[in-house]
């Protein structure tokens, strides 16, 4: 699929949900209503009540700035952290308070749990790995990667088995990239694999989930391709990352280099709706090609 066929695919499937189409790095509204923030601008020696209010593409602290103009307009494009000044040869107060902010919510995004209800609100059923709690969770990797035997019966009789397609939610390790853009993704990935007449399937839930509880799910489902939207580790430009995995003919013990991946899903990266029809792209050509990851790469023409 070329770039411009994509194009095609976002603007068939936003005008069918009534928005308007996303700009990758620009702003991002999701489906569902969001406390909205003032993008409110800083003079020095102003009173900040909340530091995370301030866009940092626009904070610019350097003092006496011999191109102000010019850097200014390089920071818009950018979050990276330029143009933040210095007291002697230490970093600003407000620096140094956004940085210890935004290291906060990337702790906070991996040690919080995606809402109890959220399987039950977005219609899609739950289930657990062999995890126990998020800090067993963060501490054995391996749990995260299987299920019990009364989990795997379970998932049998709630996913077809032998489909095509089976699309997978896990909280990952960042809760608030799920709670974000899992459904605006998930709900364009649907909508782009209908588009092409391939059914999406029942889509799931997974609590405590690392990447290969899609192997497992595959294991039990024997379907021949899973594509899980899972939250990225954090960092300090969004705690809000999400990535999407996808592997052909999943099953335990598949090697890393056999899974598609779309990174950086977040309102500064790619925008959820966009990456959505972009991942339902790529499901149509892996399903083609019968291959994922670095095998695809490989195919003639893919």
């Amino acid at each position: 699929m070329n770039k411009q066929e994509l194009a095609a695919m976002v603007a068939d499937i936003l005008r069918e949900e009534g928005m308007a189409p996303p700009v990758k790095g620009g702003e991002y509204h999701p489906q569902a209503p969001q406390p909205q923030k003032k993008d409110e601008g800083y003079r020095e020696g102003d009173f900040v009540p909340d530091v995370t209010d301030l866009n940092l593409r626009k904070l610019y602290l350097t003092e006496h700035p011999a191109q102000k103009e010019r850097f200014a307009a390089m920071k818009l494009r950018t979050p990276a952290r330029l143009g933040s000044g210095r007291a002697g040869p230490r970093y600003k107060t407000l620096t140094m308070l956004r940085f210890r902010a935004d290291h906060a919510a990337a702790q906070d995004a991996v040690f919080s749990q995606v809402p109890e209800d959220f399987g039950e609100k977005n219609g899609m059923q739950e289930v657990k790995t062999r995890c126990r709690s998020k800090d067993e969770y963060l501490t054995r990797p391996d749990l995260g990667r299987s299920f019990d035997t009364e989990t795997q019966e379970r998932l049998r009789t709630l996913l077809p088995q032998g489909s095509r397609v089976q699309l997978v939610i896990g909280d990952g390790l960042s809760s608030a990239a799920i709670v974000a853009n899992a459904m605006d993704c998930l709900q364009t990935i649907r909508e782009g694999l209908k588009l092409k007449g391939i059914d999406p399937g029942t889509p799931i839930f997974v609590r405590y989930c690392r990447v290969g509880a899609g192997d497992a799910i595959g294991d039990v489902t024997g379907c021949e391709l899973v594509c899980m939207l899972v939250g990225e580790r954090p960092g300090l430009v969004t705690d809000k990352s999400m990535s999407a995995y996808i592997t052909y003919r999943p099953r335990t013990g598949v090697s890393e280099s056999s899974r598609t991946v779309v990174s950086n899903i977040h309102a500064q990266g790619t925008p959820a709706v966009e990456a959505g029809a972009h991942i339902a792209g790529l499901i149509a050509t892996i399903l083609e090609k019968k291959v994922s990851g670095v095998g695809l790469h490989l195919e003639a023409g893919a």
